[in-house]
């Protein structure tokens, strides 16, 4: 019997807190980084990680992020999503179509209207919250301007926008997976993939 065979799952999802920036921490001490890779996250059943793990820490792997549908509204996921980039001091662009300014914590971030007034789109992943017809137009423009990873979150796809992601970018983080039950959401998974890009 395996070592991690004698642990319940549930107990395991106790010890794995996805939010705590001491993730790694929390593993039991057996479970090295060597077994984790080689053995724990590719055969637990429930707790096993899915391509969008890889992809997730090539997403925060660019030295740039932008966030499309960027809200002025702090109601919104829109502002929610670019908040946390902005909480963690990382360098994220706000893009709305009015080009209207997002306001965090007291300090204001200039915004741009679409992807093509990105300086440097090539180094730049982008988190999109817009509905599907709306993520298309999206990807097509990206893909176009060379941005190399997307993250589209719950809502901003269906099947034909994420077909057309997958094919057309190095890296797509969506559809299911995560440690949110709505699939992967940079609130809830941006933190153990940005420990994952030695982001933290």
């Amino acid at each position: 019997m395996s070592l991690i065979s004698q642990f319940s799952f549930p107990s395991l999802r106790h010890i794995l807190k996805p939010s705590t920036a001491h993730f790694q921490e929390q593993l039991p001490r057996f479970i090295t980084p060597s077994y984790q890779q080689h053995h724990f996250f590719t055969s637990t059943p429930n707790l096993k990680m899915s391509a969008s793990d890889a992809t997730a820490k090539i997403f925060f792997s660019s030295p740039k992020f932008a966030v499309v549908g960027a809200s002025t509204n702090t109601e919104k996921f829109g502002y929610k999503v670019f908040k946390w980039y902005a909480d963690r001091d990382l360098p994220a662009t706000p893009i709305n179509p009015q080009g209207a300014p997002l306001t965090v914590n007291g300090q204001s971030y200039p915004a741009i209207k679409s992807l093509s007034e990105l300086e440097n789109p090539k180094e730049t992943s982008i988190s999109i919250i817009t509905g599907p017809a709306i993520t298309l137009k999206t990807l097509q423009e990206a893909k176009e301007l060379g941005v190399p990873a997307v993250w589209l979150q719950p809502g901003t796809f269906n099947d034909e926008v994420l077909a057309y992601a997958n094919d057309n970018f190095q890296a797509v983080v969506a559809g299911k997976g995560g440690w949110g039950g709505e699939g992967w959401c940079v609130l809830v998974d941006g933190e153990r993939s940005l420990a994952a890009a030695s982001r933290l």
